[in-house]
């Protein structure tokens, strides 16, 4: 008896609709490479121009220390937000509805202007003028932090929330302190669940950053705006600044699939620490 083979149907209309968009993005690409009103010699020229390579620099740190202090914070927020207090709960919450129900944007301008109806700050004798700190830096990053900070929260309430229940009962039985418990068998557990979305959070902020833009903060897209200010190559310095976000982005993204792949591997099975909670859980009993 001959062995029958299975050949799928083909789909013609599938073949149509991808012909078309390679059609439609390849005469978008020869619309602009044709263009006779973009100097291409000039990307090649501004792509390793040492005011770009600042603004590079500033948004890499600005993404880093922003996402460092949301998460820090978001991690408390989370923890606020779990608590069986009312008063504890509810700040929390009033925290991330507030900082998710508004632009980042206006926030950004908001600490930017803050010396309009805070001049000083005045600690005892000592006085302080808000400009001096409050700087377009210190301004930008406020704004991404505390932003931030209030989806972390929301990320990691998920990810401790994602842990099973009895875990928590079974580290009390063993008589684990809270702290211990959440630093040493729920938040190991919860970083399956934590990591990818703090990584899409982190290429995100990649891009974020350049709304600081607005307050002149030197990042990459401000440094690109000074310069085409002067040169008047508008397009060029747009492409130029694209080029380093989809470098950035692009690396971002392969370290966030490299440490996927690696807490995949590590949490395959149960945290070591639980699988001692464990055993000695099963050993108590058995004693008892």
């Amino acid at each position: 008896m001959s062995e029958q083979r299975i050949i799928p149907a083909r789909n013609w209309g599938q073949w149509v609709i991808a012909i078309i968009l390679i059609v439609i993005v390849g005469l978008l690409l020869a619309m602009v490479i044709m263009s006779r009103h973009i100097t291409w010699s000039a990307i090649p020229q501004y792509l390793f121009d040492g005011t770009i390579l600042e603004g590079i620099k500033l948004t890499i740190l600005f993404t880093v220390l922003s996402m460092l202090i949301s998460i820090f914070a978001g991690a408390i927020l989370a923890t606020m937000r779990l608590s069986p207090n009312p008063i504890v709960s509810g700040f929390a919450s009033l925290y991330i509805w507030f900082f998710r129900g508004t632009p980042l944007l206006v926030q950004i301008i908001f600490w930017f202007n803050i010396q309009l109806f805070i001049p000083s700050i005045e600690i005892g004798s000592i006085r302080f003028d808000t400009n001096s700190i409050i700087t377009a830096f210190v301004a930008a990053l406020l704004a991404l932090s505390l932003n931030e900070a209030a989806y972390m929260a929301e990320i990691m309430r998920g990810g401790l929330m994602a842990v099973d229940s009895g875990q928590q009962e079974a580290a009390k039985a063993l008589g684990y302190r809270p702290t211990q418990a959440m630093l040493r068998i729920i938040f190991p557990q919860a970083l399956r669940v934590i990591i990818p979305p703090i990584g899409n959070q982190t290429i995100s902020m990649l891009k974020t950053t350049s709304l600081v833009s607005v307050v002149a903060a030197q990042d990459l897209l401000t440094r690109a705006q000074n310069i085409y200010a002067k040169n008047f190559l508008i397009i060029e310095l747009l492409i130029v600044a694209s080029i380093w976000y989809l470098v950035m982005t692009t690396v971002a993204s392969s370290l966030q699939y490299v440490i996927e792949r690696r807490l995949g591997r590590s949490t395959s099975d149960a945290p070591m620490a639980w699988r001692a909670a464990l055993r000695l859980l099963r050993a108590e009993r058995s004693n008892g």
